[in-house]
């Protein structure tokens, strides 16, 4: 593994509900180097989604910073920050988020057209064809079991061969078998192309698989 790709300094995140102040990330600083499979771990209600949120550029930290590549993010304007969730930063969610009126293969297609890549068709297929998909591309995603809609959602993730993929319990709502072959697809492609991937995940046996494990508790890195 080469060198840190994101850093993280002292992340705060703080919600006002009511009168209360609410600090569901406290304090976290980590770095994430190329080519490594972090999870990161630890009790519902511990902060692990808001961390992936503020790390990827979805949520902005109440207090820290974000580096990516050597950029801090955290300051981007969303103009500033849209080329980077579309390029550099992959993302694979839990309930899957394909778009109904397209079909699989438009679906993993898309962030590559936003970008003008004049091969997304091409890059759309080769990856069906990985994931086993290749007779399904040209499906609906209501035409599509829960397992195969989470292999297209992989796909469309690294269709822009980001540097860094973050994955919010992306087996959750799977079968064993079908979280085994979505993260299996998802760590191939990890490992052909070199990124990095920082998984939310409460499997211990996914855990196992990592290079490395933090374990989130009241919003902070247990030691």
């Amino acid at each position: 593994m080469a060198a840190h790709i994101l850093e993280a300094r002292n992340l705060v995140k703080r919600y006002t509900v009511g009168e209360r102040r609410l600090t569901v990330i406290d304090g976290v600083s980590l770095t994430v180097q190329s080519g490594e499979f972090l999870v990161v771990t630890g009790p519902s209600g511990s902060g692990k989604t808001t961390l992936i949120t503020l790390l990827s550029g979805l949520d902005r930290p109440t207090e820290g910073e974000v580096f990516l590549e050597g950029t801090e993010i955290t300051s981007l304007s969303e103009e500033g920050l849209a080329p980077l969730r579309n390029g550099t930063i992959g993302f694979v969610f839990q309930s899957y988020h394909l778009i109904p009126s397209l079909t699989a293969r438009e679906n993993v297609m898309f962030p590559a057209e936003l970008r003008g890549d004049a091969g997304a068709g091409a890059k759309a297929e080769a990856l069906l064809e990985k994931a086993g998909l290749a007779e399904r591309g040209g499906n609906f995603p209501h035409q599509l079991s829960g397992g195969e809609k989470q292999r297209v959602a992989v796909c469309r993730a690294l269709v822009n061969e980001p540097a860094i993929v973050f994955a919010d319990e992306p087996t959750g709502n799977l079968d064993s078998e079908s979280g085994r072959t979505v993260l299996d697809l998802m760590l191939s492609l990890q490992r052909e192309k070199g990124a990095a991937v920082v998984m939310v995940t409460h499997s211990g046996e996914i855990a196992s698989l990592a290079h490395r494990v933090l374990t989130l508790i009241d919003g902070r890195i247990a030691e």
